[in-house]
């Protein structure tokens, strides 16, 4: 195994707990239903929720299921290249 095959398989690993944190963390949806069958009213919180750390984490989420797709493909592609 090369050094730049640990060092992949590093990171990989890393993003994987990364993704595995940043799901754990957000807010469930279900949260938000109990406010819907209560009645709850549209409040300030919910107008701006583009700017709470439920959309942050959710664009996070979105980023970091990207970069952890793309470094599999690549570590597989280094796999395949190293075996021939």
């Amino acid at each position: 195994m090369a050094w730049y095959e640990m060092v992949l398989g590093g990171v990989l690993i890393l993003f994987s707990i990364l993704i595995i944190l940043v799901v754990i963390f957000q807010e469930g949806r279900q949260a938000n239903l109990s406010g819907a069958i209560a009645g709850g009213a549209d409040s300030f919180f919910s107008k701006n929720k583009a700017r709470t750390i439920d959309a942050f984490l959710a664009r996070w989420t979105k980023f970091v299921a990207i970069a952890f797709f793309i470094l599999t493909v690549v570590l597989h592609a280094v796999a395949l290249l190293v075996k021939k």
